[in-house]
């Protein structure tokens, strides 16, 4: 039996990690910028993460949610404090389509309405109720087309209210930071804007924070720089640092009936070991604190770049866009060994890196990123 092929693959196969860098088997050394699609979190191989995991799987790795595991309320309890959402309720799954899809629904149990408003150029997942949400045709079968989602342009507060006065609305979806597109940030006033529309019309606010959350941006979620509250937050990536976890933060105000939601591996013993082990070392080692300042020092840093025509982002999820396509740039610098990642929006490479990410690395890149840029000009 062979695979089925779903992704271009770069001819490397990392075997082990350590911090901001993994190896391959011939000892190569290369820098992570991309963290496998925003999802190591605190790094490769960090100890305490090994340990909280090691010590669980040397007991119970699984059992189902038909029984008690304290484990989810120990996380849930860590989850509220560092994100400032304690008196909220929290859902957990295994993925970020998942989240996205149970988000969906909760926002239509609670006010039983259907229809959907999502944005030009989002992603929120490969399921079929997330697909209907995603503005990428490429990868929409048919059976995931739906008449129920508009689609209106971001950052445009009087496209959402004309969307919204037609009636029958149940959710708008949107993400902190728009991630696939290309690091497009929502404006600070539109998504006060919004909030205010969601409650006029008694529509659910869902922010998706699968990419952008998790003290990436140097906020724990990168809505809270706009000083919102959500009704539903949509959760993945960085919850496990590469183990599958995920979940979705519940407004009080939803009432949990049972049946309504449900997930044989979600919340399962390792899951939450593993997300316990992330929070606690982000805790730990100031790990959203280091993602603002390295963040701020990285796009100082990126600036002195001329051939970067715009820098987009918060913190460590950063959009570099150049006026040509990124991939034989991108190519360059893997000969460079240093992984980033590609974006919707063929000029812009996305920087995704570990919160962990010292100076040094960045200086690292910057020196390898003006050599490949060289090369490239003399190449063209």
């Amino acid at each position: 039996m062979n695979l089925f092929g779903v992704y271009p693959l770069i001819n490397i196969e990392p075997v082990k990690g350590e911090g901001c860098f993994v190896f391959d088997n011939d000892e190569n050394k290369y820098l992570d910028l991309y963290g496998g699609h925003a999802v190591i979190s605190i790094g490769h191989n960090n100890p305490n993460y090994i340990k909280r995991i090691t010590d669980q799987i040397q007991k119970l790795g699984f059992y189902s949610n038909s029984v008690i595991i304290t484990l989810q309320n120990e996380l849930a309890e860590k989850l509220g404090l560092i994100s400032g959402y304690d008196s909220y309720n929290l859902f957990l799954c295994n993925s970020g389509a998942e989240a996205n899809e149970n988000a969906l629904k909760l926002a239509s149990f609670k006010n039983g309405k259907h229809k959907v408003v999502s944005f030009f150029n989002a992603f929120h997942g490969r399921t079929a109720g997330t697909l209907a949400v995603t503005d990428n045709p490429t990868i929409s079968a048919p059976i995931n087309k739906s008449d129920h989602v508009t689609f209106v342009p971001f950052n445009d507060i009087r496209a959402v209210e004309n969307a919204f006065q037609k009636g029958d609305i149940s959710s708008v979806i949107i993400e902190g930071i728009q991630g696939v597109a290309g690091i497009n940030c929502p404006d600070i006033d539109f998504l006060v804007q919004l909030q205010d529309l969601c409650q006029k019309f008694e529509v659910v606010l869902i922010l998706d924070e699968i990419q952008s959350g998790y003290g990436r941006t140097g906020k724990f979620f990168a809505h809270q720089f706009a000083g919102i509250k959500p009704d539903l937050i949509t959760i993945a990536k960085g919850m496990g640092n590469g183990f599958p976890v995920a979940g979705v933060l519940i407004h009080p105000r939803f009432k949990a009936v049972y049946g309504m939601l449900g997930s044989t591996f979600g919340g399962n013993h390792l899951a939450c070991a593993a997300g316990i082990a992330v929070l606690d070392v982000i805790e730990k080692e100031k790990l959203i604190e280091n993602a603002g300042l390295v963040g701020e020092y990285f796009q100082e840093q990126l600036k002195q770049v001329k051939e970067i025509m715009n820098l987009k982002g918060k913190g460590l999820m950063i959009g570099l866009e150049f006026s040509f396509p990124v991939t034989e740039l991108r190519n360059l610098l893997i000969e460079e060994k240093v992984f980033t990642g590609s974006s919707k929006d063929k000029n812009v490479m996305r920087l995704l890196p570990p919160l962990s990410i010292g100076k040094s690395e960045v200086d690292l890149f910057i020196t390898k990123l003006n050599y490949c840029l060289h090369k490239l000009k003399q190449k063209n």
